[in-house]
């Protein structure tokens, strides 16, 4: 691909493909002027099935973001090859080109052309200035009026297509590292419920027992058997002799929000939306003076924080810090000091089974939460710190595998973000 320079006099972009090197530059068009525009339709999701099966083969788009917007399949689809929008709430304005045959829900406005102009390059150039037309006056808005007036420029149908296939060559490897990153979290879960004691586990069916006995050979054969309710299906071959699991109260593994004297002057200040699956996203640095009143936790190096608040999201971190300042917590966390091992905590907080108990104990219904008092009084099970230490360490192998799999994700979006920008003429030019 080589580089070529931009005739003012002409919209070109700033990478070109060397057959293209002497087309002309790109015509700007309305989206109006080009597409036909629609809308989905009402669909009810208790019609939506999981997966994609002979009855249900066509996949339904909607106004999420996860999954890239699919929510399911269906038996019959509305359109085929075509681009469409998230027209309302918080993803308004979300470009995605469909292609095969799909159907799409009411919040998703579609964008069709026959001539072949609906494909991933156009989507993209869409996408990429969308935004800048939804309306924020209550709840957000990109209605088909105004998507007919965005000004775009078009490439003649040979470009759009070549850069069509580069793009979805990058999407395809993007799916394909997502669909790796799925699967190690569903082996993780699995692993989960199966190292510690669950009573669901007898319900487990033997293929993924099998599964996960396969990617961990040492654990013990001895304990593919219905267990007690305070030991787990799975356990290593070391301790398969060493009895069973202590149940205690929370407040007994782990000191429970403790105590502080005095704040410092100034901190970073983390509250619930500044972490996100478990990761700091941002530094908000406070003084006491403006500190809110919900400034109380006093985090040391090996913490564990527990979100209270919506606690089903499990966004809980253990705190290790990357530098010398000092960090001060939301009540809306739980700050648990792990008597023995806190990796075993964070791991055991994840549980499935520990999280049910947690949410018998909220209350609310828009945000439910529990309190300090009644997350202390949860029962867990725990073994000897040896063996707390031997589960945590196979867990946090697999956080690392699964970290390292989401860095890799994000640097193949970080490519394909930086090669549109050489791909398509700055938008300013317009």
């Amino acid at each position: 691909m080589d580089k070529h320079i931009k005739d003012n006099k002409k919209l070109l972009p700033k990478l070109r493909f060397p057959e293209f090197i002497d087309f002309k530059g790109w015509e700007v068009k309305e989206v109006g002027a080009v597409f036909h525009i629609t809308r989905g339709n009402v669909l009810s999701m208790n019609l939506v099935k999981e997966n994609s099966s002979k009855e249900t083969p066509y996949p339904v788009y909607s106004s999420q973001t996860k999954n890239n917007g699919l929510a399911g399949y269906y038996s019959h689809f509305l359109f085929e090859d075509a681009i469409t929008w998230t027209t309302d709430g918080a993803n308004a304005g979300d470009v995605n080109y469909r292609s095969g045959k799909f159907y799409c829900t009411n919040v998703c406005g579609v964008l069709i052309n026959k001539e072949g102009y609906a494909n991933a390059c156009i989507s993209e150039i869409i996408n990429s200035v969308s935004k800048n037309y939804v309306s924020y006056v209550g709840n957000p808005k990109l209605m088909n009026g105004v998507m007919s007036k965005i000004k775009i420029p078009f490439p003649s149908l040979q470009e759009q297509q070549k850069i069509a296939d580069c793009l979805s060559s990058l999407d395809d490897l993007i799916t394909a590292e997502n669909q790796k990153l799925e699967s190690l979290k569903a082996h993780k879960k699995g692993l989960m419920q199966n190292l510690f004691p669950n009573r669901l586990n007898c319900d487990l069916c033997d293929d993924m027992i099998t599964m996960i006995k396969d990617k961990n050979h040492s654990l013990s054969n001895n304990q593919i058997n219905h267990s007690p309710d305070n030991l787990p299906k799975l356990r290593f071959k070391e301790f398969e002799n060493s009895g069973e699991w202590e149940e205690k109260r929370l407040d007994d593994v782990c000191v429970v929000n403790p105590a502080v004297d005095n704040l410092p002057e100034h901190f970073v200040y983390i509250d619930l939306e500044s972490v996100e699956d478990g990761v700091l996203l941002q530094k908000k640095y406070i003084s006491l003076v403006n500190a809110p009143s919900r400034a109380q936790r006093l985090l040391k190096s090996g913490d564990v924080i527990f979100q209270m608040v919506r606690p089903y999201q499990k966004n809980n971190f253990i705190f290790y810090p990357d530098d010398d300042l000092n960090y001060v917590a939301s009540t809306g966390y739980a700050q648990l000091r792990a008597y023995e091992s806190e990796m075993y905590l964070y791991q055991y907080l994840h549980n499935q089974n520990f999280v049910n108990k947690v949410l018998a104990k909220c209350s609310g219904s828009n945000y439910p939460a529990i309190n300090s008092n009644q997350l202390s009084e949860i029962l867990i099970v725990i073994p000897k710190p040896d063996e707390q230490q031997k589960i945590a360490d196979s867990l946090s192998s697999l956080d690392d595998l699964i970290t390292t799999q989401s860095q890799k994700i994000e640097a193949l979006k970080v490519h394909k973000k930086g090669l549109m920008q050489g791909l398509f003429p700055k938008m300013s030019a317009l």
